[in-house]
This record gives structure tokens, C-alpha cells and sequence, in this order.
């Protein structure tokens, strides 16, 4: 089993910058896949952003040149710094894991989940 844990979620407005983190423990393999995904009221989950141990990344369109993935391997913590943040950015944002590298954003081929962090951007 694999246990994470998300921390830096608030309330910015419009153009502010917020840093997640997100700490894995447990039974973590090898090789392994982290991802960011949000989710806003009435809306699906998303995936924002993605991140294999090898630090190949990918982003979702809508957080390209905004947001930025990274992971420290000695910490076992995956960070999503958020800048000019906007009030579309607004959600409840987890942190996802998979054994082995993937490069989907598709939430249902993650099986480890946080608890969730919530952002919250005013105009």
C-alpha cells in the first residue's frame, strides 16, 4: 500500500501563485507515476499534470506554461507550483499514484489517492 499525503492548498486571488506538496510513504515501488488531478463542483476530474520518477512530465492544456510539476525522489514528494492562478484553477485537487510509469491523465488507471487539498482563486 502506498499512503500520500497533499499540504498548500488556500484561498489567492486572481494572478496568485500557490505550491502543493504531496508526501508519499509506504510500500512505493521502484518505478512509479504522480499525478495531480482537480476536481470543481459539477465538473469531472481532471488531470492537470503528471510526473514519472524518470521526471518526464506532461500537462494539460489548461495549466501549460502556469503550472509546474517536480518531484524530489529522496523525499518521496511531488510539489505542483501554481502561478497566475485563475478562478477557473478553483477546485479540490488530489494527488494520484500508479506502480509503473504511464503517461495517461485518465484518473481510473491510478489506484493510490490522497485525501485532497483545496484551492480556492477569487476575482
Amino acid at each position: 500500500q502506498v499512503q500520500l499525503v497533499e499540504s498548500g492548498g488556500g484561498s489567492v486571488q486572481t494572478g496568485g501563485s500557490l505550491r502543493l506538496s504531496c508526501a508519499a510513504s509506504g510500500d512505493i515501488d521502484d518505478k512509479y507515476t504522480m499525478v495531480w488531478f482537480r476536481q470543481a463542483p459539477g465538473k469531472e476530474r481532471e488531470g492537470v499534470a503528471l510526473i514519472l520518477k524518470t521526471m518526464i512530465k506532461l500537462y494539460a492544456d489548461s495549466v501549460k506554461g502556469r503550472f509546474t510539476i517536480s518531484l524530489d525522489n529522496d523525499k518521496n514528494t511531488v510539489y505542483l507550483q501554481m502561478n497566475s492562478l485563475k478562478p477557473e484553477d478553483t477546485a479540490m485537487y488530489y494527488c494520484a499514484a500508479r506502480r509503473g510509469y504511464s503517461l495517461t491523465l485518465q484518473s481510473e488507471q491510478y489506484n493510490y489517492w490522497g485525501q485532497g487539498t483545496q484551492v480556492t482563486v477569487s476575482s
